[in-house]
């Protein structure tokens, strides 16, 4: 029994706020996968925030067609189609995904859209190697405490110079009256 077209404009408007919600599409052939597989990417895929959805490609067409953003989408719409809508871990989501796809040895790569671009496989790994947030405020804050650091260091070395030098004065005044007087006896 086919769905009825309230069922239709339910599962296209889900699609809609899902894919508000995303920063990544990815589209794959899940064709030969089974239904413990599918389990098995979406268990795979939930700690980084990535919903696995298997609809109808004329479904998602009707999703993705006002929407500019996902509209590139469409050339990958073919065949039977699996969606990986990417909220927040980018790269921890293709990661999994890739592991996933190195265990089955079943699916098959169509294509990714970002910010309106659609991206090849190879694209969307070069995604998949960069830092993640975690990774970069990690960076950002080490950056931060070096200078800190460093600034605190060079802060604190100004007093203990000047320090010094109060103290190298009266030892420095008492060697310049010693000289003075050794010239005062030798020449007087």
């Amino acid at each position: 029994m086919g769905r009825t077209l309230d069922n239709k404009k339910e599962v296209v408007a889900d699609l809609k706020e899902l894919l508000s919600d995303s920063q990544l599409a990815i589209v794959i052939d899940y064709q030969g996968l089974s239904v413990a597989e599918i389990t098995d990417l979406r268990n795979r895929l939930r700690p980084t925030g990535t919903v696995c959805k298997v609809t109808k490609n004329t479904l998602m067409r009707r999703a993705v067609e006002d929407d500019e953003n996902w509209q590139p989408m469409t050339e990958f719409l073919v065949g039977s189609s699996a969606f990986m809508l990417v909220k927040d871990d980018v790269g921890g989501a293709i990661r999994a995904y890739q592991d996933f796809q190195k265990a089955t040895k079943k699916t098959d790569f169509k294509g990714g859209v970002m910010q309106g671009q659609a991206l090849s496989q190879d694209q969307v790994k070069a995604i998949a190697d960069l830092p993640s947030k975690e990774e970069l405020i990690g960076q950002i804050a080490g950056s931060i405490n070096s200078i800190a650091t460093k600034l605190a260091v060079g802060v604190n070395e100004v007093p203990a110079s000047l320090g010094r030098c109060v103290n190298e004065v009266p030892g420095s005044l008492g060697r310049v009256l010693q000289a003075l007087s050794a010239q005062k006896e030798g020449g007087g």
